[in-house]
């Protein structure tokens, strides 16, 4: 079954919620170029995070928009994979433009932002493509919907 829209979002918001919480918890302390105290350095790692959950919604919108154009409807796994290099450039471009800057405060530095962002974006990518199918038996038969 190929996802739907609403059933990759909420996968997104889902895995983001959970694995990406996880994830970015064990990994803002030894973040590189993180200066300043460690409460600090959580807020910026999970308002990124918060702000990688909003931008995939409109993300998914887009891939919806360009699978219409496939035979198939889906992206292949691949393809899946590498939407990270536009997804993060643009969050990246943002954060650096002031557009959600202002917002992130202290706009993390590109060692920080990057290794973050990849760290998660593999976890999350990894346990959609693998684990999430064992507890969530139905999931792929129900086009990608947690609940």
């Amino acid at each position: 079954m190929v996802p739907t829209l609403i059933g990759r979002i909420q996968t997104r918001l889902f895995l983001l919620a959970t694995v990406g919480v996880v994830i970015t918890a064990l990994i803002v302390p030894v973040l590189p170029g993180l200066p300043g105290p460690l409460s600090r350095d959580y807020r910026v790692g999970f308002l990124v995070l918060l702000a990688v959950a909003v931008l995939g919604v409109m993300w998914e919108l887009v891939y919806h928009f360009l699978m219409q154009f496939r035979w198939e409807k889906d992206w292949p796994t691949l393809f899946g994979f590498l939407t990270l290099v536009p997804e993060g450039l643009l969050l990246w471009f943002l954060l650096r433009s002031g557009a959600i800057g202002s917002l992130i405060d202290p706009v993390p530095p590109a060692a920080a932002f990057w290794t973050q962002f990849v760290v998660v974006w593999i976890c999350v990518w990894l346990v959609a493509n693998g684990p999430m199918r064992v507890p969530f038996i139905r999931w792929r038969f129900r086009g990608g919907r947690v609940l």
